[in-house]
Protein backbone atom coordinates (compact mmCIF):
# COMPACT_ATOMS: atom_id res chain seq x y z
CA UNK A 1 0.00 0.00 0.00
CA UNK A 2 1.15 3.96 -0.90
CA UNK A 3 -0.08 6.93 0.36
CA UNK A 4 0.65 10.80 -1.33
CA UNK A 5 0.69 13.23 1.73
CA UNK A 6 1.12 17.08 1.59
CA UNK A 7 -0.80 18.03 -1.67
CA UNK A 8 -3.71 19.94 -2.78
CA UNK A 9 -5.54 17.51 -3.61
CA UNK A 10 -8.36 17.72 -6.50
CA UNK A 11 -11.24 16.11 -5.63
CA UNK A 12 -15.37 15.51 -6.11
CA UNK A 13 -16.84 17.53 -3.66
CA UNK A 14 -20.87 16.33 -2.41
CA UNK A 15 -21.92 17.28 -6.53
CA UNK A 16 -19.43 15.95 -7.89
CA UNK A 17 -17.59 19.21 -8.81
CA UNK A 18 -13.93 19.30 -8.20
CA UNK A 19 -12.36 21.26 -5.43
CA UNK A 20 -9.01 21.55 -3.84
CA UNK A 21 -8.89 19.57 -0.61
CA UNK A 22 -5.95 19.97 1.44
CA UNK A 23 -4.29 18.54 4.63
CA UNK A 24 -5.89 15.04 3.22
CA UNK A 25 -3.93 11.75 1.76
CA UNK A 26 -4.60 9.46 -1.02
CA UNK A 27 -4.05 5.74 -0.10
CA UNK A 28 -3.98 3.28 -2.72
CA UNK A 29 -2.44 0.24 -4.36
CA UNK A 30 -3.83 -0.81 -8.18
CA UNK A 31 -7.22 1.36 -7.12
CA UNK A 32 -7.58 4.45 -4.58
CA UNK A 33 -8.12 2.55 -1.35
CA UNK A 34 -9.44 5.73 0.55
CA UNK A 35 -8.43 9.91 0.82
CA UNK A 36 -8.41 10.61 4.55
CA UNK A 37 -7.48 13.44 6.92
CA UNK A 38 -3.88 13.79 7.39
CA UNK A 39 -3.95 13.39 11.09
CA UNK A 40 -5.01 9.86 10.91
CA UNK A 41 -2.04 8.36 9.04
CA UNK A 42 -0.06 6.28 10.35
CA UNK A 43 3.09 6.28 7.91
CA UNK A 44 4.65 3.23 9.18
CA UNK A 45 1.97 1.16 7.79
CA UNK A 46 2.86 2.40 4.40
CA UNK A 47 5.02 0.57 1.56
CA UNK A 48 6.11 3.90 0.14
CA UNK A 49 5.13 7.75 1.29
CA UNK A 50 5.20 10.06 -1.60
CA UNK A 51 5.81 14.11 -0.13
CA UNK A 52 3.58 16.07 -2.85
CA UNK A 53 5.35 18.58 -1.09
CA UNK A 54 2.11 21.02 -1.48
CA UNK A 55 1.98 20.61 -4.65
CA UNK A 56 -1.59 19.48 -6.62
CA UNK A 57 -2.47 15.86 -6.55
CA UNK A 58 -4.72 15.01 -9.97
CA UNK A 59 -6.39 12.56 -11.51
CA UNK A 60 -4.20 11.60 -14.39
CA UNK A 61 -4.91 13.45 -18.02
CA UNK A 62 -6.99 11.99 -20.92
CA UNK A 63 -6.31 12.80 -24.36
CA UNK A 64 -8.89 11.83 -26.50
CA UNK A 65 -6.97 13.21 -29.91
CA UNK A 66 -3.37 13.00 -30.42
CA UNK A 67 -1.28 11.77 -33.27
CA UNK A 68 2.02 11.69 -32.07
CA UNK A 69 4.55 12.87 -30.03
CA UNK A 70 8.31 12.01 -28.96
CA UNK A 71 9.52 11.25 -33.12
CA UNK A 72 6.48 8.43 -33.58
CA UNK A 73 3.47 8.78 -34.96
CA UNK A 74 -0.06 6.65 -34.58
CA UNK A 75 0.43 5.72 -38.37
CA UNK A 76 3.75 4.37 -38.09
CA UNK A 77 4.46 1.37 -39.47
CA UNK A 78 6.86 0.81 -36.79
CA UNK A 79 5.68 -1.44 -34.21
CA UNK A 80 7.54 0.73 -31.52
CA UNK A 81 5.93 3.73 -32.51
CA UNK A 82 2.91 3.40 -29.95
CA UNK A 83 5.47 1.79 -27.34
CA UNK A 84 7.73 4.93 -27.55
CA UNK A 85 4.21 7.30 -27.45
CA UNK A 86 2.87 5.61 -24.41
CA UNK A 87 6.73 5.89 -22.52
CA UNK A 88 6.41 9.93 -22.99
CA UNK A 89 2.92 10.75 -22.14
CA UNK A 90 3.06 10.16 -18.80
CA UNK A 91 5.81 13.28 -18.41
CA UNK A 92 3.13 15.80 -19.92
CA UNK A 93 0.24 14.39 -17.10
CA UNK A 94 -1.34 12.32 -20.03
CA UNK A 95 -2.08 8.61 -18.33
CA UNK A 96 -4.43 7.30 -20.74
CA UNK A 97 -5.30 8.25 -24.53
CA UNK A 98 -6.72 7.79 -27.67
CA UNK A 99 -3.99 7.47 -30.58
CA UNK A 100 -5.43 8.91 -33.39
CA UNK A 101 -5.18 8.31 -36.75
CA UNK A 102 -5.21 10.48 -40.54
CA UNK A 103 -7.19 10.43 -43.77
CA UNK A 104 -4.61 7.60 -45.48
CA UNK A 105 -5.25 4.67 -47.58
CA UNK A 106 -7.85 2.24 -45.61
CA UNK A 107 -4.98 -0.93 -45.52
CA UNK A 108 -2.84 2.05 -43.44
CA UNK A 109 -5.77 2.87 -41.28
CA UNK A 110 -6.51 -1.08 -40.75
CA UNK A 111 -2.52 -1.50 -39.85
CA UNK A 112 -2.77 1.36 -37.13
CA UNK A 113 -6.01 0.19 -35.83
CA UNK A 114 -4.49 -3.33 -35.27
CA UNK A 115 -1.80 -1.86 -33.70
CA UNK A 116 -3.46 0.11 -31.61
CA UNK A 117 -5.99 -3.03 -30.81
CA UNK A 118 -2.89 -5.00 -29.22
CA UNK A 119 -2.16 -1.75 -27.20
CA UNK A 120 -5.28 -1.73 -26.03
CA UNK A 121 -5.22 -5.43 -24.66
CA UNK A 122 -1.64 -5.17 -23.27
CA UNK A 123 -1.78 -6.29 -19.66
CA UNK A 124 2.24 -5.90 -19.50
CA UNK A 125 2.79 -4.27 -15.68
CA UNK A 126 5.14 -1.38 -16.88
CA UNK A 127 4.71 1.58 -15.06
CA UNK A 128 5.79 4.12 -17.56
CA UNK A 129 3.48 3.16 -20.26
CA UNK A 130 0.04 5.52 -20.33
CA UNK A 131 -2.96 3.37 -21.09
CA UNK A 132 -4.54 2.90 -24.86
CA UNK A 133 -8.44 3.46 -24.41
CA UNK A 134 -9.16 2.99 -28.20
CA UNK A 135 -8.71 4.80 -31.34
CA UNK A 136 -9.64 8.40 -32.42
CA UNK A 137 -10.12 8.08 -36.55
CA UNK A 138 -10.12 11.46 -38.12
CA UNK A 139 -11.11 10.96 -41.47
CA UNK A 140 -11.35 9.61 -44.05
CA UNK A 141 -14.86 10.26 -44.12
CA UNK A 142 -14.34 14.34 -44.75
CA UNK A 143 -14.46 17.11 -46.78
CA UNK A 144 -11.62 18.61 -49.03
CA UNK A 145 -12.96 21.95 -48.94
CA UNK A 146 -11.93 21.85 -45.42
CA UNK A 147 -9.50 18.90 -45.40
CA UNK A 148 -6.63 20.95 -43.02
CA UNK A 149 -3.26 19.02 -43.35
CA UNK A 150 -5.33 15.84 -44.31
CA UNK A 151 -4.34 14.55 -47.78
CA UNK A 152 -7.08 14.79 -50.33
CA UNK A 153 -6.49 11.72 -52.31
CA UNK A 154 -7.77 9.52 -49.21
CA UNK A 155 -11.12 11.73 -48.69
CA UNK A 156 -13.94 9.08 -49.26
CA UNK A 157 -17.53 8.10 -48.75
CA UNK A 158 -18.69 6.98 -45.56
CA UNK A 159 -18.92 3.08 -45.18
CA UNK A 160 -19.87 1.44 -42.17
CA UNK A 161 -18.85 -2.37 -43.99
CA UNK A 162 -14.86 -0.86 -43.98
CA UNK A 163 -14.57 0.16 -40.64
CA UNK A 164 -17.19 -2.73 -38.88
CA UNK A 165 -14.43 -4.88 -38.40
CA UNK A 166 -12.97 -2.27 -35.67
CA UNK A 167 -16.27 -1.20 -33.86
CA UNK A 168 -14.45 -3.30 -30.77
CA UNK A 169 -11.34 -0.67 -31.43
CA UNK A 170 -12.58 2.63 -32.66
CA UNK A 171 -14.19 5.05 -29.73
CA UNK A 172 -14.51 8.79 -31.78
CA UNK A 173 -14.75 8.99 -35.59
CA UNK A 174 -14.99 12.35 -36.87
CA UNK A 175 -17.19 12.80 -40.32
CA UNK A 176 -18.18 15.55 -42.72
CA UNK A 177 -22.39 15.38 -42.39
CA UNK A 178 -22.65 16.92 -45.89
CA UNK A 179 -20.72 14.41 -47.19
CA UNK A 180 -22.23 11.40 -46.14
CA UNK A 181 -22.76 8.48 -48.40
CA UNK A 182 -24.64 5.79 -45.89
CA UNK A 183 -27.39 7.12 -44.57
CA UNK A 184 -27.38 4.55 -41.89
CA UNK A 185 -23.66 5.18 -41.01
CA UNK A 186 -24.14 7.41 -37.47
CA UNK A 187 -26.97 5.13 -36.43
CA UNK A 188 -24.48 2.13 -36.95
CA UNK A 189 -22.01 3.85 -34.82
CA UNK A 190 -24.31 4.59 -32.43
CA UNK A 191 -25.46 0.97 -32.06
CA UNK A 192 -20.87 -0.21 -31.70
CA UNK A 193 -21.16 3.07 -29.17
CA UNK A 194 -18.89 5.29 -31.10
CA UNK A 195 -19.29 8.47 -30.81
CA UNK A 196 -19.78 10.39 -33.89
CA UNK A 197 -18.26 13.81 -34.51
CA UNK A 198 -18.32 16.82 -36.79
CA UNK A 199 -15.15 17.50 -38.40
CA UNK A 200 -12.90 18.56 -41.44
CA UNK A 201 -16.41 19.48 -42.54
CA UNK A 202 -18.19 22.47 -44.88
CA UNK A 203 -21.75 21.80 -43.36
CA UNK A 204 -23.94 25.39 -42.96
CA UNK A 205 -25.10 25.96 -39.51
CA UNK A 206 -28.74 24.09 -40.78
CA UNK A 207 -27.43 20.84 -41.26
CA UNK A 208 -24.94 21.05 -38.08
CA UNK A 209 -27.82 21.60 -36.09
CA UNK A 210 -29.92 18.86 -37.56
CA UNK A 211 -27.08 16.54 -37.24
CA UNK A 212 -26.63 17.34 -33.59
CA UNK A 213 -29.74 17.33 -32.64
CA UNK A 214 -31.84 14.87 -34.62
CA UNK A 215 -28.75 12.38 -35.25
CA UNK A 216 -27.11 12.72 -31.77
CA UNK A 217 -24.34 13.68 -32.82
CA UNK A 218 -22.79 15.66 -30.00
CA UNK A 219 -18.87 15.92 -30.44
CA UNK A 220 -17.08 18.49 -32.61
CA UNK A 221 -13.66 18.23 -33.85
CA UNK A 222 -11.05 20.65 -32.72
CA UNK A 223 -13.62 23.72 -32.44
CA UNK A 224 -12.65 26.36 -35.24
CA UNK A 225 -10.45 24.37 -36.89
CA UNK A 226 -11.31 22.55 -40.53
CA UNK A 227 -14.52 23.86 -40.26
CA UNK A 228 -17.03 26.39 -41.32
CA UNK A 229 -16.45 29.31 -38.73
CA UNK A 230 -18.59 31.91 -36.97
CA UNK A 231 -20.15 34.61 -38.95
CA UNK A 232 -23.56 37.29 -37.77
CA UNK A 233 -25.59 35.72 -41.15
CA UNK A 234 -23.71 32.45 -41.42
CA UNK A 235 -23.34 30.68 -37.78
CA UNK A 236 -21.60 27.15 -39.43
CA UNK A 237 -20.64 24.59 -37.21
CA UNK A 238 -18.84 26.55 -34.68
CA UNK A 239 -22.39 28.73 -34.12
CA UNK A 240 -24.14 25.23 -33.99
CA UNK A 241 -21.51 24.28 -31.76
CA UNK A 242 -21.97 26.82 -29.25
CA UNK A 243 -25.28 26.69 -29.69
CA UNK A 244 -26.17 23.13 -28.42
CA UNK A 245 -25.00 20.90 -25.68
CA UNK A 246 -22.75 19.20 -27.80
CA UNK A 247 -18.82 18.43 -26.71
CA UNK A 248 -16.51 20.49 -27.84
CA UNK A 249 -12.97 19.85 -28.35
CA UNK A 250 -10.37 22.80 -28.07
CA UNK A 251 -6.76 23.36 -28.86
CA UNK A 252 -5.46 25.61 -26.54
CA UNK A 253 -1.94 25.70 -28.03
CA UNK A 254 -2.59 29.80 -28.65
CA UNK A 255 -2.29 29.06 -32.51
CA UNK A 256 -4.87 26.83 -33.47
CA UNK A 257 -7.18 29.21 -31.27
CA UNK A 258 -6.76 32.35 -30.25
CA UNK A 259 -6.83 32.83 -26.28
CA UNK A 260 -9.69 35.56 -26.89
CA UNK A 261 -11.89 32.82 -28.66
CA UNK A 262 -10.92 30.22 -25.95
CA UNK A 263 -12.67 32.88 -23.68
CA UNK A 264 -15.42 33.01 -25.42
CA UNK A 265 -16.35 28.76 -25.69
CA UNK A 266 -15.65 28.99 -21.48
CA UNK A 267 -18.11 31.39 -21.36
CA UNK A 268 -21.11 30.17 -23.42
CA UNK A 269 -20.29 26.48 -23.02
CA UNK A 270 -21.11 24.76 -19.88
CA UNK A 271 -17.73 23.68 -18.67
CA UNK A 272 -18.98 19.88 -19.14
CA UNK A 273 -19.00 20.25 -22.87
CA UNK A 274 -15.51 21.30 -23.47
CA UNK A 275 -12.58 19.22 -24.14
CA UNK A 276 -8.86 19.85 -23.73
CA UNK A 277 -7.16 18.24 -26.45
CA UNK A 278 -3.31 18.13 -28.33
CA UNK A 279 -4.09 17.46 -31.47
CA UNK A 280 -0.09 17.06 -31.42
CA UNK A 281 1.87 15.25 -34.37
CA UNK A 282 5.59 13.38 -33.72
CA UNK A 283 6.83 16.95 -33.49
CA UNK A 284 5.65 16.90 -29.90
CA UNK A 285 8.36 16.57 -27.27
CA UNK A 286 11.12 17.22 -30.06
CA UNK A 287 11.89 20.92 -31.20
CA UNK A 288 11.92 22.51 -34.77
CA UNK A 289 12.81 20.29 -38.15
CA UNK A 290 11.14 18.88 -40.56
CA UNK A 291 8.44 15.96 -39.64
CA UNK A 292 6.27 13.81 -41.81
CA UNK A 293 2.41 13.60 -40.72
CA UNK A 294 0.51 11.42 -42.95
CA UNK A 295 2.60 11.34 -45.94
CA UNK A 296 3.03 15.17 -46.15
CA UNK A 297 5.75 16.98 -45.00
CA UNK A 298 5.29 19.24 -42.01
CA UNK A 299 8.06 22.40 -40.82
CA UNK A 300 8.83 23.10 -37.76
CA UNK A 301 9.99 26.79 -36.66
CA UNK A 302 9.61 28.52 -33.52
CA UNK A 303 6.15 26.18 -31.96
CA UNK A 304 4.71 26.22 -35.32
CA UNK A 305 3.74 23.46 -37.38
CA UNK A 306 3.35 24.17 -41.13
CA UNK A 307 3.09 22.57 -44.82
CA UNK A 308 4.89 23.09 -47.43
CA UNK A 309 1.50 25.24 -49.01
CA UNK A 310 1.85 27.40 -45.34
CA UNK A 311 -1.47 25.49 -43.82
CA UNK A 312 -1.06 25.39 -40.25
CA UNK A 313 -0.66 21.34 -39.35
CA UNK A 314 -1.30 19.77 -35.70
CA UNK A 315 -0.40 21.04 -33.04
CA UNK A 316 3.36 20.39 -31.39
CA UNK A 317 2.43 21.41 -27.51
CA UNK A 318 2.45 18.51 -24.72
CA UNK A 319 -0.86 18.73 -22.88
CA UNK A 320 0.44 20.17 -19.59
CA UNK A 321 1.15 22.55 -22.10
CA UNK A 322 -2.17 22.92 -23.18
CA UNK A 323 -3.80 22.85 -19.92
CA UNK A 324 -1.42 25.90 -18.29
CA UNK A 325 -2.28 27.96 -21.40
CA UNK A 326 -5.97 27.48 -21.00
CA UNK A 327 -5.44 28.67 -17.33
CA UNK A 328 -3.74 31.73 -18.11
CA UNK A 329 -6.07 32.70 -20.83
CA UNK A 330 -9.62 32.09 -19.07
CA UNK A 331 -8.66 32.26 -15.27
CA UNK A 332 -10.56 29.19 -14.24
CA UNK A 333 -9.91 27.60 -11.30
CA UNK A 334 -7.57 24.84 -10.91
CA UNK A 335 -9.73 22.54 -10.01
CA UNK A 336 -12.43 23.72 -12.76
CA UNK A 337 -9.26 23.51 -15.19
CA UNK A 338 -9.12 19.28 -14.38
CA UNK A 339 -12.30 18.60 -15.45
CA UNK A 340 -11.67 19.48 -18.85
CA UNK A 341 -9.14 16.94 -19.28
CA UNK A 342 -9.96 14.48 -16.69
CA UNK A 343 -13.95 14.16 -15.58
CA UNK A 344 -15.04 15.07 -19.28
CA UNK A 345 -13.63 13.08 -21.26
CA UNK A 346 -14.06 10.17 -19.03
CA UNK A 347 -17.89 10.92 -18.80
CA UNK A 348 -17.71 11.26 -22.89
CA UNK A 349 -15.95 7.47 -23.57
CA UNK A 350 -18.45 6.04 -20.74
CA UNK A 351 -15.52 5.30 -18.41
CA UNK A 352 -15.98 7.65 -15.53
CA UNK A 353 -17.41 4.80 -13.11
CA UNK A 354 -13.65 3.45 -13.76
CA UNK A 355 -11.37 6.73 -13.99
CA UNK A 356 -11.32 10.47 -14.11
CA UNK A 357 -11.52 11.54 -10.57
CA UNK A 358 -9.58 10.60 -7.43
CA UNK A 359 -12.45 8.38 -5.64
CA UNK A 360 -12.33 5.75 -4.02
CA UNK A 361 -12.61 2.12 -6.03
CA UNK A 362 -11.41 3.73 -8.93
CA UNK A 363 -8.44 3.18 -10.68
CA UNK A 364 -5.11 4.87 -9.79
CA UNK A 365 -3.91 6.65 -12.49
CA UNK A 366 -2.99 9.79 -10.31
CA UNK A 367 -0.33 12.91 -11.54
CA UNK A 368 0.93 15.37 -9.34
CA UNK A 369 2.17 19.17 -10.91
CA UNK A 370 2.92 22.49 -9.69
CA UNK A 371 1.33 25.76 -10.05
CA UNK A 372 2.71 25.70 -14.07
CA UNK A 373 1.70 22.61 -14.67
CA UNK A 374 5.03 21.08 -14.90
CA UNK A 375 4.47 17.54 -14.17
CA UNK A 376 6.89 16.19 -11.18
CA UNK A 377 5.19 12.19 -10.71
CA UNK A 378 3.05 10.31 -12.50
CA UNK A 379 1.28 7.23 -11.34
CA UNK A 380 -0.43 4.73 -13.62
CA UNK A 381 -2.59 1.64 -12.00
CA UNK A 382 -1.02 2.53 -9.08
CA UNK A 383 2.68 2.17 -10.28
CA UNK A 384 4.72 5.10 -9.70
CA UNK A 385 6.98 6.05 -13.28
CA UNK A 386 10.13 6.43 -12.29
CA UNK A 387 12.13 7.13 -15.75
CA UNK A 388 9.77 9.63 -17.75
CA UNK A 389 11.65 12.92 -17.89
CA UNK A 390 9.58 16.36 -16.66
CA UNK A 391 8.30 18.50 -19.55
CA UNK A 392 8.18 21.99 -17.61
CA UNK A 393 7.25 24.46 -19.66
CA UNK A 394 8.37 27.97 -20.66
Amino acid sequence: MRTIINGRCIVPDSDGSFCVKDNVAVIFDQKIKSIVPMDSLDLSHFDEVIDACGQYVSPGFINIHIHGCAGFDTMDENDNALYQMRHFLPSTGVTSFLPTTMTMPLNQIYNSLNKIRSAMNDTLNDSVLAKVLGANVEGPYISSKFKGAQAEDNIRRANFDEIAEFADVIKIITIAPEELGDTNFIKNCHKNNIIVSIGHSAADYDTAIETINNDDVKHITHLFNAQTGLHHRKPGIVGAALDTDAFVELIADNLHVHPAAQRLVYKVKKRSEIILITDSLRACGMGDGIYDLGGQKVYVKDNVATLEDGTIAASIAPMNKVVANFKNNTNISMAELVELVTKNPAIELGLYNKIGSLETGKVADIIIFDEGVNITTAIINGIITKSVSQVHLK
